[in-house]
Formats: structure tokens, sequence, C-alpha cells
């Protein structure tokens, strides 16, 4: 598969733009580069791994004319949205989840952050290798930043699984939340996306709604992480994880 700079450019250059963004906001202990560049290349395996899961459960669901709801919301949710969220999380907590160093809230959405990347990066150059620089101008502002929004809310609740593990608490929940929240995201933009026309604007509403939600956690995030630690002081073992 040949690509010429400009179509490498513009499928890899916008989700290094986003995680440079985020890797900047890391304000009190910076994540190891190795260890991020690992969970990135791990994300674009992931986008592989997602490839053949994808096939193989289409052949175990229900077939749909392409354009109706049943097939946009079967499609989006069931395959894409629910395989790719999963394997990104796998991938993400793999290879971060026992790094000591892995110790303010922040961190979880370097990582979640991170991996979505790696997957989009991947999933980008294919995409623009088949469908040339146009498709890679409009992904580049929609589907590349859905998957990063995607990390961002995975990687917060990943943040208080990890912290409610170290506090003797049970990580379920915010492991269930880590996973179901970005399949909820993911699921309707991909059903709008599945619908064409009829799902345009209804789209690009949600969107624009995207950014500002996930701008604005980052940036509150960021601003809080040097109150955010996961290890309390020995004398305040009581901690609550839900106060932060």
């Amino acid at each position: 598969m040949y690509m010429s700079n400009d179509l490498t450019a513009i499928a890899v250059i916008p989700g290094i733009l986003i995680f440079a963004y985020v890797y900047r906001k890391d304000k009190v202990e910076k994540e190891p580069l190795g260890l991020v560049i690992g969970t990135i290349i791990m994300g674009a395996l992931a986008c592989l791994v997602a490839g053949t899961l994808e096939q193989i459960e289409q052949g175990f669901l229900p077939v749909y004319p392409q354009g109706t709801v049943q097939y946009a919301v079967t499609t989006a949710f069931a395959v894409a949205a629910l395989v790719e969220e999963i394997v990104k999380f796998v991938a993400m907590r793999f290879f971060t989840w026992k790094y000591q160093g892995y110790n303010y809230r922040f961190d979880g959405i370097v990582y979640g952050v991170a991996a979505a990347v790696g997957f989009a990066i991947f999933e980008n150059v294919m995409y623009v290798a088949q469908y040339g620089f146009q498709t890679g101008i409009v992904r580049a502002f929609t589907a590349v930043p859905l998957h990063a929004s995607c990390g961002v809310f995975m990687g917060v609740f990943y943040a208080y699984s990890k912290k409610a593990s170290l506090l003797g608490k049970s990580p379920l929940p915010y492991t269930l939340l880590a996973l179901i929240v970005p399949i909820l995201l993911h699921g309707v933009y991909d059903t709008l996306a599945f619908l064409g026309q009829r799902g345009t604007f209804p789209l690009l509403i949600l969107v624009a709604i995207m950014y500002v939600v996930t701008i604005k956690t980052i940036n509150e995030m960021s601003k809080a992480d040097y109150r955010a630690g996961f290890y309390p002081e020995p004398r305040n073992l009581e901690i609550d994880v839900d106060k932060y």
C-alpha cells in the first residue's frame, strides 16, 4: 500500500496533534514517553484486532439493508462501538495498570487518549489510503477527535477505577463506566454517520457538543491534577475516592 507524503501527513498528524495537546496538559508528573509510545502502539495493534473481531461478529448478527435505521444502530453499537472500545480499553489497561507512576487522575486521560490515538491513526491510514485526501480532511475534524474524546472519558473512569483499587475498593463500577460511556458516545456518533444525509445535521451538532465537553473535561481535570493523586497520606487512609 503506497501513500504519498501528503496522504500520510493528513492521516497521521491530526492524531499526533491531539495527543500532544493532552500530554501538555499533564501538569504534575509527565508520564514516561516510552510507556506512552508503547500504549499508542498497542492502540494501533488493537485496530487490527478489532477489524478481525468485527468481521466475525457480523456473521452472527441480522442482516439489514444499508441506510436503514436498523442497519445503522446494529452496526454502530453492536459492531463498531462495542468491539473498538473494548479492544482499546484492553490495550490501555494491559500496558499501564501495574505501572507505579500511574498515580494521578489525569494519567488515566493520557493513557486513554494514547490508546485511542494509536487506534485512530492506524484506522485513518487505511481510510485515507483507500479514499484519498478529502476523506482525510473530513476525518481529521470528526472521526479522529471522536476516538480521542472516547479516550478522554474512558481515561477519566479508568483513573477512578485505579484509585478505587489502590484504596481497597472495588474498581468494577468505574471499569464498567470506562467502557459504557465511550461505547454510548461512539455508538451514537456511528449511528448518525451510517444514516447518511439524514444523520448529517444531528452528527454535526453531536461533534460540536463533543468538542466543547471534551476540551472542558481535559482542562478541568488538568487544573485539578495536583490535588487528585491516588495515594493518600497514611493518616488519611479513609479518604473517599468519590471526593475527587
